[in-house]
């Protein structure tokens, strides 16, 4: 028998145990005598080495979940607040209640610091919202030549050429921002929410959630602007 065990290899002896796992079960007494080597240098229990892999195991799966929950709570977070916006659009029966209850919703649930939206578009009645419309030929748009053309969202600090026909004299505030094209069929402008932080709009950021708000208010504007017919 001896003779047989000192030729079983480590690999045969790790396979039977693959196999086996119950066998320390009916032979408990070997673990007080086996000992496997801890990175460190010293030696632990097999007991013990299995209790440290199955906290470790655990950690990591508390993690993973706790990761999930945070994600959970984000997307029910933005949810509600793209509830609110559209709500607060559905509300608003003119223009002027649009873009007020835009920069309202904005502010309160969005936490944005600036909202600029502006139609590219021939305004008959200059003496109405004024910083709402923006001529097609105006040289206002030049600052937005690249946004306009690859309709997508920017994200990032503004140069100043943007952030004054975006924000006026709040220009120098805007440390961030996002520019965000409308191009619909029958709608052509510029959405653009601002911050005072230097990362809230960062150019990494995604364009789902932006777009998505585009959309909800884009329609709406396209509503309203049938309704007044110009």
């Amino acid at each position: 028998m001896n003779e047989l065990i000192m030729e079983l290899t480590p690999a045969q002896v790790e396979n039977y145990l693959r196999n086996h796992p119950e066998f320390f079960h009916q032979h408990l007494n070997l673990l007080e005598h086996l000992s496997i080597p801890h990175p460190t240098g010293s030696a632990v229990s097999l007991i013990s080495k299995q209790l440290e892999l199955f906290r470790s195991r655990h950690h990591d799966m508390e993690n993973q979940l706790t990761a999930l929950i945070e994600i959970a709570r984000d997307n029910d977070a933005s949810l509600n607040r793209m509830h609110k916006l559209t709500l607060a659009l559905l509300d608003a029966t003119t223009l002027e209640d649009a873009v007020a209850n835009l920069d309202v919703v904005l502010s309160e649930y969005f936490l944005i610091d600036f909202v600029a939206v502006r139609i590219i578009k021939h305004h008959p009645d200059p003496a109405t919202m004024t910083n709402l419309f923006i001529e097609p030929d105006s040289k206002d748009l030049e600052p937005f030549a690249g946004e306009l053309a690859g309709n997508q969202p920017k994200c990032g600090r503004p140069t100043l050429a943007q952030a004054r026909v975006l924000f006026g004299e709040s220009a120098f505030e805007v440390k961030s921002c996002a520019i965000i094209p409308l191009a619909f069929t029958e709608l052509e402008g510029i959405l653009a929410i601002g911050s005072r932080e230097d990362g809230r709009f960062h150019y990494s950021m995604g364009n789902l959630f932006l777009n998505q708000m585009s959309e909800i208010i884009g329609t709406r504007l396209i509503n309203l602007l049938h309704e007044r017919k110009i």
